[in-house]
C-alpha cells in the first residue's frame, strides 16, 4: 500500500527554485497562513500542507496505522510531502507546536532545511505551562476536547486583541475528532524532554524567532534559548500575543522575508 501524502497547497513562482514551507500548529490547519501567501508569492514557491488529522488531512486519520503520534513521525509526513514534489531542500515557516516538529525535521534530516522562522515558539513548557498540561491530560478522556481546547486557547491568549486569533484556532480545531485531539495531547506531553535536548545541542542551520512581547507563557523560555545559540536571532513585536503570523502579519512577514532573502 502506497504511503498516505498529508493535503497540501502549492503556489509556485514563475522563475524563482528556492521554497518556502509553512507548519501550522495543533489544532490549527494551512488556514492560519491566509496573510503571509500573497507576500511570500511574489518572491518564492509555496507549500502549505495539514499536518495528520487536521483541516483537509482529517480524512487520511484511518490511514496511518500507528495511533500513537510522536514528533519523528509527524516530522516525517512532512519530509514525505517535499519527496512527493520533489522539494530537496526549503525554508521552513512555523507557529505554535509546528515549530517544534520544524526544529525535529532539522534534527533528523538537516539537508532538507535552509533556515528556520519560528513564530510564537514553543523551547518550553514553563509551570503555567505544564499545569495546563497536567490538568488536560487528567480530564481529556471525561471533558469535551473543544472545553479543554477553548480554555487553553484563552488563557495563551486572553487580551482583546488577541480574540481573533484565538477564534481562528478554535474555529479549525472544530475540525479535530477527540480520538486526534487526544493523541496529538499525548505528543505535547514529549515537548520539555525534547526541547532539553534542543536547547543542548545547537544545530548549524540559522533560525529567526518571532514572538509576540504578549506571549507571556513562551517569550522567556525563547530569550534563554537564543542567548545560548549563535545561529539564532529574535525579534519581538509590541502589543502581539501568541499567534504572531494573525495578530502582526505586515511585521511578521518584513522580518520573515527578509531573513530569508539574507540566506541565499
Amino acid at each position: 500500500m502506497s504511503k498516505s501524502i498529508l493535503f497540501h497547497t502549492i503556489y509556485p513562482h514563475k522563475t524563482s527554485k528556492v521554497w518556502v514551507v509553512f507548519v501550522h500548529g495543533a489544532g490549527g490547519s494551512s488556514a492560519i497562513w491566509f496573510r503571509q501567501i500573497r507576500d511570500y508569492q511574489k518572491a518564492y514557491n509555496v507549500l502549505l500542507l495539514d499536518l495528520r488529522g487536521h483541516g483537509k488531512s482529517s480524512h487520511l486519520v484511518q490511514t496511518f496505522v500507528d495511533s500513537n503520534y510522536s514528533f519523528n513521525k509527524v516530522s516525517e509526513d512532512i519530509i514525505d510531502v517535499l519527496d512527493h514534489n520533489n522539494i530537496a531542500c526549503a525554508h521552513f515557516v512555523g507557529i505554535s507546536l509546528g515549530t517544534i516538529i520544524i526544529r525535529n525535521i532539522a534534527e533528523i534530516a538537516p539537508e532538507y532545511v535552509s533556515s528556520m522562522v519560528l513564530g510564537g515558539a514553543i523551547t518550553r513548557f514553563n509551570a503555567r505551562s505544564n499545569i495546563l498540561v497536567y490538568l488536560g491530560n487528567t480530564f481529556k478522556h471525561c471533558l469535551p476536547y473543544m472545553w479543554l481546547y477553548r480554555l487553553f486557547a484563552f488563557i495563551m491568549m486572553p487580551k482583546k486583541r488577541h480574540k481573533e486569533s484565538r477564534h481562528l484556532f478554535v474555529r479549525e480545531a472544530k475540525r479535530l475528532c477527540q480520538k486526534e485531539f487526544i493523541r496529538w495531547f499525548k505528543l505535547a506531553m514529549d515537548v520539555n524532554p525534547l526541547m532539553r535536548y534542543f536547547k543542548e545541542k545547537e544545530i548549524d542551520i540559522p533560525i529567526l524567532y518571532i514572538m509576540g512581547k504578549e506571549d507571556h507563557m513562551f517569550l522567556g523560555p525563547v530569550m534563554e534559548m537564543v542567548k545560548q545559540h549563535k545561529n539564532s536571532l529574535l525579534h519581538t513585536i509590541h502589543k502581539c500575543g501568541h499567534v504572531c503570523n494573525v495578530e502582526s502579519p505586515e511585521l511578521f512577514n518584513q522580518h520573515s522575508l527578509e531573513f530569508i532573502a539574507q540566506q541565499h
